[in-house]
């Protein structure tokens, strides 16, 4: 096997450089564009994460034998040029098809995606797809709803559990129950850590609940004690 030249070395160096970078890529022909056409083609490509140059067809097979990227070799005929995507490929793919409108002599031949081949309907799929920000816009809302629903449900718990206890403790007579929804407030209006609030607020009005029962059953208590003391001082006759 004959020796590359350091030029073709540095080619291939290059290559393999981009390819441990990404498994993205997109094959394209430029025969018949200017050397100002596809500079700017590559000026519009950089700033969506893709590099975008003309390499010679033999030393990109070299660099990428044996890579995630070689299945993209199928497309290496005639002057090519390569656009190894960083970025959103979705994006690249679009902006692609949109300047392949505008210079018809730029033909996308293909690409990888991962390793899985991709043919020219495939990546102009792609360039219908929502962009990267689109979709993390669209995920995060769709997050954000039943996360926003939730925390409505937990700050409502302690408030209702007031409104609950303090019902209960009117229907008892006791004199405690504005205590209680007075020390539950609080915690339910507090959107953070409604968790911790409304188990602080059961806990205290478990305690209210057992002193009201306490007091209640108290009464009754004195009076068996009296029923069941010996004969003779239960009571003394009043002078």
């Amino acid at each position: 096997m004959s020796k590359l030249v350091p030029a073709k070395v540095a080619t291939v160096d290059e290559v393999k450089a981009k390819v441990a970078l990404t498994s993205t890529a997109v094959v394209t022909e430029y025969r018949g564009l200017t050397v100002a056409e596809i500079s700017n083609i590559r000026r519009q490509l950089r700033t969506l994460g893709a590099d975008y140059k003309v390499f010679k067809n033999t030393l990109v097979r070299r660099a990428v034998s044996g890579t995630s990227v070689e299945p993209l070799t199928q497309f290496l005929e005639g002057p090519t040029a390569i656009a190894f995507v960083e970025g959103d490929v979705s994006a690249v793919a679009k902006a692609l098809r949109e300047l392949a409108k505008a210079s018809p002599k730029l033909i996308l031949k293909g690409g990888v995606l991962d390793g899985k081949v991709l043919s020219p309907k495939e990546i102009s799929a792609l360039a219908d797809l929502p962009s990267r920000d689109v979709l993390r816009a669209q995920f995060a809302g769709a997050l954000a709803s039943p996360l926003r629903t939730l925390a409505s449900l937990l700050k409502a718990i302690p408030q209702n559990f007031a409104y609950g206890l303090s019902a209960l403790l009117d229907s008892k007579g006791g004199p405690v129950a504005s205590a209680v929804v007075e020390t539950a407030e609080p915690a339910a209006e507090t959107p953070a850590g409604v968790e911790e609030a409304a188990d602080a607020a059961s806990d205290d009005a478990a305690t209210l609940v057992a002193e009201v029962e306490a007091e209640a059953d108290a009464p009754a208590a004195d009076a068996e004690a009296v029923s069941e003391a010996p004969e003779g001082v239960a009571s003394e006759p009043a002078e």
